[in-house]
């Protein structure tokens, strides 16, 4: 699986470009309080900390990290997180 961060305009979120499609079907948002059953994938994103939104949606997955978090950190551990997801993570 290749997962490819790509910059947006805003410098809050990152699209995690992937080979596949990010869902089952039709677009999933994972932000606090909402319930882990509806979006594992954002759910899984969203644990990392740091995080304020998720969207996945076709073939990618956009992220927006919250105040304060640095990329560099949280990045790999989202490109992580979404090898895991679909099984092929290192870890």
């Amino acid at each position: 699986m290749q997962v490819s961060p790509e910059p947006t305009p805003n410098p809050n979120a990152i699209k995690f470009t992937l080979d596949r499609p990010s869902t089952g079907g039709g677009a999933e948002t994972f932000k606090e309080g909402s319930d882990p059953a509806a979006s594992p994938l954002g759910a899984s994103i969203f644990a990392l900390g740091d995080v304020a939104n998720v969207f996945a949606t076709a073939n990618f997955v956009s992220v927006t990290k919250a105040d304060g978090a640095d990329w560099s950190d949280l990045g790999p551990r989202v490109e992580q997180a979404i090898l895991d997801h679909f099984g092929e993570g290192a870890s």
